[in-house]
């Protein structure tokens, strides 16, 4: 907070930052002693005063919290308290609050079992890793409590009502003073040995600290996690946390909770059973049901009515689709066979061969090129003649029907052409497979 005798901060600025900074402080615990104690009605207000350096401090609370100590806390004594810093910014007052009281040396006590809880947390003795589900409905549960004492009664009674066939076997101990550590870990290493005991239950009541302080033994803790039983701690209320609870498998907050984590409801089981056999016959006659309709569907359908029908109807089906294929390739065939045949006709008729048969010629050169006018071979040329089964050679001596022209050398063709024919001097010539369709008359 920045101030200046220029710029200085007003009361109630400085007031909320006093009391911001206190409310962010943690509770505490204070060791003193009461100067002045004045109750009205709900609160108590006291001087809480330190007799060393003659220092004191305001301290309120709820009168409740004084009257759970017995005796109750007076002027003169001293105490511990566990109180949260308070600020009172209207007044600029500072107290404390305070959530418990307890007479001098409840601190040391505390000082010490935090220790101990330290000292069991680093070698993993309160490790979750190492707890063990409880069974679902035990043989026999074990029970170490107090003789005659409210919790043995909490257990049993509510253990029965739950299940009225479960067995105890109850082992009765002191629960408090200097016997107690012992005859706590006699009584767990006897009902740890027995092998109908599947489950330990140790129960006590409500008391003060000092009442509870065996079950934060460390013996006794050890004892705990070495059983081979799992263990149920139910010892004191809510509020109340000896370090047996640490250690147990499971822990209760009150004796009657013991019963019911251990020992199952039977009508609660019952109701369970009863819904799921219930859902177990609704889902089975579900499906039954379906089954059911699907075979009556099937039942409907006419292949299972009158299965040989349907086999005789896809027979004579089967046989109708093999007739209208052989009936169709048939008339592909037929269809095929006809057009082959045109085509065949069509082939001879067009055929040079079928021309030639006809009376006609082809006549051609050496060189194999066909002659298609009197005009084109040379006087004295020799040219092939092809019939229709053989041939002949010839040479050209004149025109025929015109007299003799005027020699002119052999391969050179006349200046103008025309159709005149040429006398030809026949002679033998090799038949030629030409099949060029240029035609002559001949001799």
């Amino acid at each position: 907070m920045e101030s200046s005798a220029e710029s200085p901060q007003p009361v109630r600025t400085v007031l909320q930052a006093v009391g911001g900074w206190i409310d962010r402080l943690g509770a505490i615990w204070v060791e003193g002693q009461i100067a002045e104690l004045n109750s009205r009605g709900r609160m108590s207000y006291m001087t809480l005063r330190d007799p060393v350096a003659n220092a004191s401090i305001r301290v309120l609370c709820e009168t409740s919290v004084l009257r759970r100590q017995e005796p109750a806390p007076g002027p003169g004594d001293r105490v511990v308290i566990h109180a949260k810093p308070d600020f009172y910014q209207l007044k600029g007052t500072f107290s404390l609050r305070a959530r418990e009281i307890r007479h001098v040396g409840i601190g040391e006590l505390l000082a010490r079992l935090e220790q101990l809880r330290r000292t069991l947390t680093a070698e993993g003795v309160f490790d979750p890793a190492r707890k063990r589900p409880l069974p679902f409905l035990p043989n026999t549960v074990g029970l170490i409590c107090g003789r005659d004492s409210a919790a043995e009664r909490d257990v049993l009674e509510n253990g029965r009502r739950r299940w009225p066939a479960v067995r105890f076997e109850v082992r009765q101990v002191a629960v408090q003073g200097d016997r107690a550590t012992r005859e706590v870990i006699e009584a767990l290493h006897d009902l740890d040995t027995r092998p109908e005991v599947d489950v330990i239950v140790i129960a006590r009541g409500g008391g003060s600290m000092e009442d509870l302080l065996p079950f934060s033994d460390e013996a006794m803790v050890r004892a705990v996690a070495a059983a081979g039983t799992p263990v149920v701690s139910a010892i004191g209320h809510e509020q109340d946390a000896p370090l047996l609870d640490h250690v147990a498998d499971v822990r209760a907050s009150t004796p009657t909770d013991a019963a019911k984590r251990t020992v199952p409801d039977v009508g609660e089981q019952l109701e369970i059973i009863r819904q799921l056999r219930d859902r177990a016959r609704r889902v089975i006659r579900g499906g039954v049901d379906r089954e059911l309709a699907w075979l009556a569907s099937v039942r409907s359908r006419p292949v299972l009515a009158d299965p040989v029908r349907e086999t005789e109807r896809l027979t004579e089906q089967v046989l109708e689709l093999r007739d209208r294929a052989r009936r169709s390739l048939t008339a592909s065939l037929d269809r095929a066979a006809d057009t082959l045949v045109h085509t065949e006709a069509r082939l001879h008729a067009l055929s040079p061969a079928t021309t030639l048969a006809r009376g006609y010629a082809i006549v051609q050169r050496e060189d194999g090129s066909v002659v298609r006018s009197a005009a084109e071979p040379a006087l004295g040329e020799t040219l092939r003649v092809r019939f229709a089964e053989d041939g002949l050679r010839a040479t050209v001596d004149a025109l025929d029907g015109e007299g003799d022209p005027e020699p002119r050398p052999a391969g050179k063709k006349p200046a103008t052409g025309g159709s005149r024919g040429r006398k030809k001097k026949a002679a033998p010539a090799a038949e030629d497979t030409t099949d060029n369709a240029a035609t002559t008359e001949g001799e």
